[in-house]
């Protein structure tokens, strides 16, 4: 095995009701969790969205919601999902911009901290968009030679994602195996302080807005110049999660 654990390591991959992380829900999730002695465990789920699927979005992956009407809630797993990753870091396909942010907000709706500062998150199509740029089906046919017949199917994705990393480790030289390289070397952009990448940190460790007219500046200025900003932020069509990370600067100041 190339890759170098010293913990478990969670490939997950969601099917959801559509692409907004405040709005849109999971209708299934899929983890392959690989152990460091190579070993593999796997858990795989359906989940009532408590909200209609888009028919575009069912004919995508396959899931109407008629298939999740007896599923569990996500509220009603939400904790043996938990305990299922508590010890392992993170890695999917664009999951640090989608399927982590959206699996934080389903959590906490649920009232459960993820304790996600804990982990370290691979991003495997980073690598691949570093490397070669191109989707999840090209990814598989390129390094491991095979056609994604299941494509969008939440489990035949994760198991490909794996497929897809070991190849990679296996085809680079200068990928290395180990989490916290990987981990690194998928993060893109600026270093962001919440998972919907909202609020950046800049050079001197600040945290700023990362959109808008405020692009750029420090949180705690615009909090002091403009107290119902602050407000508005609470009341606005932000995820949980970012309007945490914007409650606890504000309680800090």
């Amino acid at each position: 095995m190339n890759l170098q654990l010293s913990r478990p390591l969670a490939f997950f991959d969601l099917e959801t009701t559509g692409t907004n992380t405040a709005k849109d829900r999971i209708v299934e999730i899929a983890i392959v969790k690989l152990n460091p002695n190579g070993s593999k465990e796997s858990y795989s789920k359906k989940v009532n969205p408590e909200m209609p699927i888009p028919i575009a979005v069912s004919e995508i992956h396959g899931i109407y919601d008629v298939d999740i009407l007896d599923s569990p809630k996500f509220k009603d797993i939400a904790e043996e999902i938990k305990t299922f990753i508590t010890d392992a870091d993170l890695a999917g396909f664009n999951s640090n911009r989608f399927d982590i942010p959206l699996l934080v907000e389903e959590m906490l709706r649920s009232g459960i901290d993820p304790e996600f500062d804990k982990k370290k998150f691979v991003d495997i199509q980073n690598v691949f968009h570093k490397m070669e740029q191109r989707t999840l089906v090209a990814a598989y046919r390129f390094y491991c030679n095979k056609d994604l017949t299941d494509a969008h199917s939440a489990e035949a994705d994760t198991l490909a994602t794996l497929e897809v990393l070991e190849a990679q480790i296996e085809k680079y030289d200068n990928i290395q195996g180990d989490v916290d390289f990987l981990s690194e070397f998928t993060t893109m952009g600026a270093r962001t302080l919440d998972f919907s990448k909202r609020i950046a940190i800049n050079e001197e460790n600040i945290p700023v807005f990362n959109f808008g007219k405020h692009k750029g500046t420090p949180v705690v200025d615009i909090f002091k110049k403009e107290p119902g900003y602050f407000n508005w932020l609470m009341k606005g069509d932000f995820t949980l999660d970012t309007k945490n990370k914007f409650r606890k600067i504000k309680e800090e100041m």
